[in-house]
């Protein structure tokens, strides 16, 4: 008996070695290409919610979702709207999670998601950007946001464009905790 007990233990032990070694191949090892410049905080539901919302986002607009954490923005959009859109991401962990959720979501046909640098990507043909960073860095990126089309509807979670006054800012309790949407729209060129 004690031996059949060995038996079955030693092959429930090699059975999980197994998987946790196939698991492991499977995980991005590889580290972001740069130190990531915001760390990565998930946005509840209910703001992300507010935010598409904000932004009137539809069926045929193009989001783009900087520093798109595991994807929850651009795949609720898809979901939700039939929504386009693109997350990036510096951090590989991060991409391959948003690529799990799209894929659980049914929405990989609609949406993509790019591991990269927000300062170096390009987003020209959006029509909506979302985004949950720091306020410094959504400065550094405003000169990259408006030089956006006019009419492009940007949408960021507790953080604003210094005096670039928002259209519309939300105040919005989750759990106790108040948190801020701010909703803005590119000006036209003067």
């Amino acid at each position: 008996m004690i031996r059949h007990l060995r038996s079955s233990t030693l092959a429930a032990l090699a059975v999980t070695l197994v998987l946790v070694v196939a698991a492991a191949a499977q995980a991005p090892t590889q580290a972001p290409s740069k130190p990531l410049d915001v760390p990565y905080v998930p946005t509840h539901e209910t703001i992300v919610e507010a935010m598409l919302e904000v932004a009137k986002v539809g069926k045929n607009d193009i989001l783009y979702d900087l520093g798109s954490g595991d994807g929850r923005i651009v795949v609720t959009a898809a979901k939700k709207y039939g929504t386009r859109g693109t997350g990036i991401d510096l951090d590989p962990v991060r991409i391959a999670e948003a690529n799990e959720n799209a894929k659980k979501a049914g929405v990989t046909h609609l949406v993509k998601f790019i591991q990269g640098d927000i300062f170096d990507a390009t987003f020209s043909d959006a029509t909506v950007v979302t985004m949950y960073l720091l306020p410094d860095v959504n400065l550094k990126l405003r000169p990259k946001i408006l030089a956006l089309k006019p009419g492009t509807r940007i949408v960021s979670h507790n953080y604003d464009m210094g005096d670039w006054k928002p259209l519309r800012s939300l105040n919005i309790n989750v759990s106790d905790t108040p948190h801020q949407v701010y909703f803005w729209t590119v000006p036209a060129r003067q």
